[in-house]
């Protein structure tokens, strides 16, 4: 089975699946962006303040600017490009297109997947795991959503992946290289903080890595007989304190002062240190339920997708709507949070097979056998940053909303992508039928809800059908 997936012809194959999952990312987030000629959820914050940036307006911003800065851009650009002009409003507080401030969303979620690919790589060099996780985070329905809109989600995640990526890349080089992809890495994730707050936890995530790095270092085991050599914790172990501090602390906490400057000459009070006080009161009295917004949805509802947001919502005519849910591809995110349980357990279940070498007689773990020495860097990655995405949730008490969840979806689908790949990688036909299935059951879940994340015109039965309200569903 191995043997055949490693050929040339094969390799040729999963790069074309890649380049065109791609192309169709793309397609889906650019086609018919000014749909809705108005300010859909949050865009009525993110697209004015990008347009009061164009028109040195003061105003305070609940956020750090970077998401407005970019979108500002995009509407810059967009008001001089020859398409997306049939559609336009003042609502913006200047005359804009809804092409021109949303396109710079949509070309950055079209990057997401590449992003994502590049991770998988990292972690694992077998290109029908790249392929797959590619293909999944494709078919999630909430960044789908966010990536057509002007929202500021979409930037965090993918400052946030990228400065994971390059972190990565740098630990596989020396010299110039690893300096470069070092300094890459914490740039990024100075811009991912600049987006939102919140992009501290794909930091966090890394430094969850880094200390075990640093404990696994220290302890004295013969390498040639540890079942992770050469893996993803080796190659951090090699980073050095000195670059950490410098790297992965300095320079993120620079690039994070530096972005604010251009919104400080426009809005010199208050300052800084102000601003960044004013910022953390303003999120601490907005309180929880749903009185404060009926969406509001707590941290561990989220896994289950057991409160969706309602982004736009319009009758098109008799027995027709618009509507556009913020919501995940339902079978993809509960197979995903399957996947973080099963990462759980082999990562448990790892002393066991690594330091007594027993032999792997369940069927679930015998196709983990043919991963080679590096079979835990995934599941270790995916739930170490799941969790550093997920658990700092816990203790806000404010409002939340299901986009919060989008810095920890990622790395679940990522983990399930692990998973079918080890399962049709099987010599079972068992598993590799699940592993086919759970394929198959994804895109066509992405297919059947694509209606309500395009915001297409859809009949009140159908869209009933796909707006569930029962048991602990509410998706109304």
């Amino acid at each position: 089975m191995l043997s055949k997936l490693d050929t040339e012809q094969y390799k040729k194959y999963a790069i074309i699946g890649i380049v065109g999952v791609f192309i169709v990312s793309i397609g889906l987030r650019f086609w018919g962006l000014g749909r809705f000629n108005v300010l859909v959820f949050d865009e009525v914050y993110y697209a004015k303040f990008a347009n009061n940036y164009l028109t040195n307006t003061k105003f305070f911003n609940s956020h750090p600017p970077l998401s407005q800065y970019l979108i500002a851009i995009g509407i810059w650009i967009g008001d001089r490009l020859p398409i997306g002009q049939d559609t336009t409003n003042m609502l913006t507080g200047s005359l804009h297109s809804t092409f021109s401030y949303r396109w710079m969303n949509a070309l950055f979620g079209s990057l997401i997947p590449p992003v994502v690919a590049g991770l998988a790589y990292q972690l694992n060099q077998r290109l029908s795991f790249v392929f797959l996780a590619t293909l999944f985070i494709s078919l999630d329905g909430l960044f789908l959503v966010d990536s057509r809109y002007a929202l500021n989600n979409i930037y965090l995640v993918f400052f946030g992946l990228l400065g994971q990526l390059l972190l990565l890349m740098a630990s596989n080089k020396v010299g110039t290289s690893h300096i470069l992809l070092m300094l890459g890495a914490g740039i990024s994730f100075g811009a991912s903080v600049a987006c939102k707050w919140n992009g501290l936890w794909f930091l966090l995530g890394i430094y969850l890595l880094l200390a075990i790095a640093i404990i696994w270092k220290l302890i004295k085991f013969d390498r040639q007989d540890v079942a992770i050599s050469n893996s993803l914790i080796d190659r951090l172990a090699k980073i050095k304190l000195i670059e950490i501090a410098f790297y992965l602390a300095i320079v993120p906490l620079a690039t994070y002062s530096l972005l604010w400057i251009p919104h400080l000459i426009q809005n010199p009070e208050p300052n800084f240190i102000g601003v960044q006080w004013a910022i953390l009161n303003y999120h601490e009295q907005i309180k929880n339920g749903t009185g404060v917004h009926p969406y509001c949805a707590n941290w561990y509802t989220w896994p289950l997708l057991m409160r969706p947001l309602a982004y736009y919502f319009k009758q098109y005519k008799p027995n027709f709507y618009y509507d556009v849910h913020a919501m995940g591809n339902p079978l993809l995110w509960w197979f995903a949070l399957l996947a973080i349980f099963g990462s759980l357990w082999v990562i448990v279940k790892s002393p066991w097979l690594i330091v007594n070498r027993l032999k792997i007689e369940r069927a679930v773990l015998a196709p983990i056998r043919e991963i080679n020495l590096n079979y835990l860097s995934v599941p270790l990655f995916v739930l170490i940053n799941y969790v550093a995405n997920l658990l700092p949730w816990v203790r806000v008490t404010r409002c939340l909303y299901i986009y919060h969840y989008m810095g920890a979806i990622v790395f679940a689908v990522m983990g399930l992508a692990w998973f079918v790949d080890v399962w049709l990688r099987s010599n079972s036909q068992i598993w590799r039928g699940v592993g086919i299935t759970t394929i198959f059951s994804i895109v066509a879940s992405f297919i059947f809800w694509l209606p309500i994340y395009l915001g297409l015109p859809i009949e009140t039965s159908a869209l009933s059908w796909r707006l569930w309200d029962f048991w602990i569903f509410n998706w109304i």
